[in-house]
């Protein structure tokens, strides 16, 4: 088993980020996403909002059924929205994507090791959400067959668990006016 590291790992699966509407959670993930978007019009980046992601990103799935969406979560976070991962399940949006980035611990807060640390496997709470499809990645193989999953499908929910070390994600300076992302994202929709 090799444990990749996010910030080679998370552009290699996505990549070509364009191709999605884009929901991140906070902490890691919004740096992932930030860094690699350049907080581009199609994403929208959590900030102070724990367990927000996956409940908006099932919302913008359903109002924009023709589209492709993508929620790029951590693994505290999808902790949080394990009933939104139950309501993907039974409403099935065929364009949802959710990729769990998880380093097993609650790495902003100072590493304190996360419930999946301690044993807690989320693909399988995915699977018994009723998520049909579901994929978890720890090394480069399985990194290239999640890619095609995530590029491919258009079937049913995805549900990704991405296993990466603790190292840090990658640092920018981020956009924290909340008002201007929530405009931009906005503005990027209604076109």
């Amino acid at each position: 088993m090799n444990i990749l590291d996010r910030k080679k790992a998370i552009p290699k699966l996505i990549a070509n980020p364009e191709n999605f509407l884009i929901i991140s959670g906070l902490a890691g993930p919004a740096k992932d996403i930030g860094f690699l978007t350049k907080e581009s019009p199609n994403t929208f980046l959590f900030g102070g909002a724990m367990g927000g992601a996956i409940p908006t990103a099932l919302g913008l799935a359903l109002s924009r059924p023709k589209e492709k969406i993508l929620c790029v979560s951590g693994d505290g976070d999808t902790l949080m929205s394990m009933g939104s991962l139950a309501t993907i399940g039974i409403m099935k949006p065929k364009n949802l994507t959710v990729l769990c980035v998880d380093n097993s611990s609650y790495l902003e807060t100072g590493g304190q090791k996360s419930h999946t640390g301690l044993g807690v496997d989320l693909e399988v709470v995915a699977k018994g959400s009723g998520f049909s499809l579901t994929k978890t990645i720890q090394n480069e193989k399985e990194l290239l067959e999640g890619r095609e999953l995530l590029l491919s499908n258009t079937k049913c929910p995805l549900f990704i668990l991405l296993k990466v070390n603790q190292s840090n994600p990658p640092q920018y300076s981020r956009n924290w006016n909340a008002s201007q992302e929530k405009d931009k994202f906005r503005k990027n929709l209604l076109k």
